[in-house]
């Protein structure tokens, strides 16, 4: 996912996060199936993030990447840096998409199994709902927009991907 160099200026202070994150366990690809995304994924299908550890650097490299325009469009990579910025949890991290920008990077609800999750923002704007598989059954995502908005994060327009191929 992309940050946007805009953040807009909210009320909203989100800093909620999940009480622990195995590192190792998120490690991995992640097929983003609904959000609120930037201005960069509005016309993003078949997104994928791939997660690896970088030892040498203490850092994530991530790996963003789609097709623009269409399910069949050119293939965009992205990458990106993480670093975690909360030890104790594992889940805040900082992310640049290029130097110097950083932001924040919330891992605000997880699956038990690591099969999904949710990533938000402190100010509410963006919002990525990702799972391992390319798709998630109706029941699941409307237990995790439940949590979401029982947790007081907000849901609203919410753009669902469709994943045509598996990345």
């Amino acid at each position: 996912m992309i940050f946007s160099m805009f953040l807009s200026c909210s009320h909203l202070n989100y800093n909620k996060t999940v009480s622990k994150v195995e590192i190792n366990k998120f490690m991995g690809k992640w097929f983003v199936i609904a959000g609120k995304f930037t201005f960069l994924e509005k016309e993003a299908y078949n997104s994928v993030e791939i997660y690896h550890w970088n030892k040498n650097e203490n850092r994530i490299d991530i790996d963003f990447k789609f097709n623009k325009n269409s399910p069949d469009g050119e293939v965009k990579n992205i990458p990106q840096k993480g670093w975690i910025y909360n030890s104790e949890t594992n889940a805040h991290w900082k992310v640049s998409p290029f130097w110097p920008l950083k932001f924040d990077y919330l891992i605000i609800d997880l699956a038990k199994d690591y099969s999904w999750t949710v990533i938000g923002v402190p100010d509410g704007k963006y919002l990525w709902i990702m799972a391992r598989e390319p798709n998630l059954n109706k029941n699941t995502i409307n237990h995790i927009l439940l949590r979401l908005e029982n947790n007081g994060y907000p849901t609203n327009n919410l753009k669902y991907i469709k994943h045509t191929v598996s990345n």
